[in-house]
This record gives structure tokens, sequence and C-alpha cells, in this order.
């Protein structure tokens, strides 16, 4: 078996409707054809009240549309989805819910955070720390060097065309979930619905992103459970902030050989002799040159 058939979902680059080939110039002035990612806009709704018009790459869309609601604090953990509607001429996703649903005044109250496009309902960000209690897990250093490489070797929109993002739900050493997105929230927001649609527990995952460290990243891997979060770009001081107080285990710039940890330290398990760790490879570092924001 394939290390790439662990994955329950990986993205699919050959997928016609995500990427357009289009012809230009390169430095030299010569003709070119190259894959540009495509994005096109999607509008959410909770049940009859239209929340949002997200630009994503459109595939998901139900796992995208559950999770934006659950990171936005509109779904609750205990709400029962009755329905699910994707209208793709429409381009609109309509979730349906048990409970009456009024967000009026929440969505009035918007403003927008550091991720790309929309970004989350600042109000709401502290809430998700009140009280929050991570669950006790091991973070086995040998675990992070087979993920990153499984990771950084999976065939992928970000490896074809840039342009993108990406987030892996993993277990132990294992990838479950691969998401991408053109904003790195709406990557985040389909393994949130992807969990929240299939029941998946939290407290024994690692979350990864190729996309950097912010108080909203660090927030949506509080609210999922989840107790351990790496990047392989950097931090913001906030995101720090929240993730010590949280206790969330935040692990960056994670490259190669290379990490570092500013939270969440106790779980980290060092076992990975670095000797027998290999570099990033070349094609890896010249794409995330241009990707890593």
């Amino acid at each position: 078996m394939s290390e790439h058939d662990e994955y329950l979902i990986r993205p699919d680059p050959h997928d016609p409707r995500l990427t357009e080939r289009v012809s230009g110039v390169d430095q030299t002035g010569a003709a070119i054809e190259t894959l540009v990612t495509v994005e096109r806009a999607l509008t959410i709704y909770l049940n009859a009240q239209e929340i949002v018009t997200a630009m994503t790459i459109g595939d998901h869309p139900d796992y995208l549309a559950i999770g934006y609601l659950l990171n936005q604090n509109m779904l609750r953990p205990d709400d029962v989805v009755t329905e699910v509607e994707y209208h793709e001429d429409l381009a609109v996703v309509v979730v349906r819910t048990e409970r009456a649903t009024n967000y009026e005044q929440k969505l009035k109250k918007k403003v927008q955070t550091s991720g790309c496009a929309q970004g989350t309902v600042f109000g709401d960000l502290m809430e998700a720390l009140e009280g929050v209690s991570l669950p006790t897990a091991e973070f086995r250093t040998s675990w992070l060097y087979a993920l990153t490489h499984k990771i950084n070797t999976t065939p992928s929109l970000y490896l074809e065309a840039g342009a993108i993002h990406g987030c892996v739900l993993a277990v132990k050493d294992r990838p479950l979930v691969y998401m991408e997105d053109v904003g790195r929230h709406n990557a985040v927001d389909k393994i949130a619905g992807w969990m929240f649609r299939n029941k998946v527990p939290a407290g024994d995952k690692i979350f990864y992103t190729t996309g950097r460290l912010t108080s909203e990243m660090v927030i949506k891997t509080v609210r999922m459970g989840i107790p351990v979060l790496v990047s392989r770009s950097g931090f913001t001081a906030w995101g720090v902030e929240l993730a010590r107080k949280a206790n969330l285990t935040l692990i960056g710039r994670a490259r190669g050989k290379r990490f570092v940890a500013l939270a969440g330290l106790d779980r980290i398990v060092f076992d990975q002799d670095l000797a027998y760790v290999e570099d990033e490879g070349a094609r890896h570092r010249r794409k995330a040159a241009v990707h890593d924001d």
C-alpha cells in the first residue's frame, strides 16, 4: 500500500474544476503556459438566513459550510443537522438544523481578522478559550517527521499550481484528511465540518497547516478540541499567547529537520534521531518560498 493510501480524503490536483491553464511570458519574455488555481463564490445559508459568501475552490461545500458555522459559533457541537443542500448552479449551500436560529445581530458585528478572505467574528474569539480544557496527549517528534514527509510528498494543488493553503488532520504519524483552499480558514473549516458530520473524536488528533500560526488558527484548533497544532510557517505573538493560555501544543517552522515549539511543551516526546531525518527537498522549498504568508 502506498503511504498516500492512508488518507481518507486527500487532494485531487487533476480535478479539471480546480485549475485552469493560462498563457503568459516568463522573466526572459518566452511564451509559457501555467496552471492557476480557480476560485469561485459560495454563499452559505443557515436555515433561511444568508450568512456569508466565501471565495473557495468549490470542493466539499457541505463540509465547508458546516465547519464555517461551527467555527463562527453559529452551530453548536450538539446541534442536529437535518439536511445540507448544495445547489451547484446557484453556488449556494443551505444547512438546516432542528434548532431555530437567528443571527441577525451577530452578523452586524462582524470584524474581519487576518485570515484570507472572510475572517472570523472577532467578538467570539475569546469565548472559545473560556473554561477550555484540551486533553492530555503525547506528541512524538518521530510522528512529526513522518507526517511532514508524507504531507510534503502528497500530490496536491499546492505543488501543481500554488496560490493555495493546505490543512491536514492526523493521528500519530498517519494523515487522515487533507483539505486545500484559497484561504487557510476554509481548509480548516472543511476539516471541522468533516469531523462534525462523521462524529470524529478530537482528543488524539494533530492538526497541520501550511499557513501562519495566527490567533485565528489557534482559536479554531482549540474550538475543535485538538491538542496539537503544527505549521511549516511562523507565529504571531497573539497566536502564541492564546496557545499558552489554552495549553495547546504549538509547533512552527517545521521544515526538514527543524521546528520551533512555543507552547504546550509538556506533550512533546523527543524520540527521533535527527541523523535519520532528511532535509526538505529543493522543489518543495521553492514552492514554499512563494506560498507561505
